[in-house]
């Protein structure tokens, strides 16, 4: 069966976008956003890498990786730097401030750079691809750390490090959860999303105590690290889930979907909060 596209309605009084920003030629696959500027990073299909302020207006010119769709981004922890992952299997390093690509392209994964991140303590940077594995890089050489880490996921296409930076999460198209330590070793596995359907975001609690993660079976979930229980569901999306972000504050978390629509849940409560936010396509 293929996938239709949502038609959103729109509820009396629910808030509208404050900018609509357009100027990639295919589809954006990636958005970061800036704390100390306050700008956006964009990554595209159309091989282009974009930083804009808020209102719109981009800042310099677009700059581009080895020519093939950037799927994916991280940005570093003092914001200067941003990791873009290829089509390809490539990854490129790109200075922020001068709008630049930074020497050549980093070669190890053999198909799609589905997901990134960058620990926050600014020593590794880890990459999920396709091929089914994951890599540990050196930010300073852009050298593999480690071997590449080989996973059940098929896809991987989520990769989190923890706040500690002593392990990460990673999950695919199988529907497990991983948490590694950070020498490759499988602490623990984590099932309850539906198997077919793959999870495609992953969350830390500041204290890594809990995990949320955001999957093609159309619901959140928060889990307990230390044994893996499921906390708490969360179900109003009528499609695949493509995203989650907790707030700095733990009180919320923000999900969004294929169903077009951006969704607001209280932590508190495990509740949505007010309507919506709802994207035209």
């Amino acid at each position: 069966m293929s996938w239709e596209k949502p038609k959103p309605e729109h509820l009396s009084g629910s808030l509208k976008p404050e900018c609509i920003i357009e100027g990639h030629s295919q589809c954006i696959w990636s958005l970061a956003y800036l704390g100390t500027s306050g700008n956006i990073v964009s990554t595209s299909e159309d091989s282009s890498i974009c930083q804009w302020k808020r209102t719109g207006q981009p800042v310099g010119k677009p700059w581009y990786g080895d020519g093939g769709g950037i799927g994916s981004m991280a940005i570093s922890p003092d914001e200067t730097m941003v990791i873009c992952g290829s089509v390809g299997g490539s990854l490129q390093l790109c200075n922020i401030k001068e709008g630049s690509v930074v020497g050549d392209p980093w070669e190890g994964h053999d198909d799609v750079v589905r997901c990134l991140d960058w620990s926050c303590n600014d020593l590794e940077i880890a990459s999920g691809s396709e091929d089914s594995t994951i890599r540990c890089w050196n930010p300073n050489t852009g050298q593999q750390i480690a071997p590449p880490i080989e996973t059940s996921h098929g896809w991987v296409i989520a990769v989190k490090y923890s706040s500690q930076g002593d392990k990460f999460m990673s999950s695919g198209a199988d529907g497990v959860i991983c948490v590694w330590s950070k020498d490759g070793k499988l602490l623990i596995e984590i099932k309850g999303h539906d198997s077919d359907k793959g999870v495609t975001s992953l969350c830390w609690s500041k204290d890594s105590a809990h995990i949320f993660s955001g999957s093609g079976d159309h619901t959140i979930q928060k889990w307990r690290l230390i044994d893996g229980k499921k906390l708490a569901v969360f179900r109003s999306h009528i499609n695949p889930i493509k995203s989650i972000c907790l707030m700095p504050n733990e009180n919320y978390i923000v999900s969004a979907s294929n169903d077009c629509s951006i969704r607001i849940w209280d932590l508190k409560t495990n509740q949505l909060v007010g309507d919506p936010l709802l994207h035209d396509d």
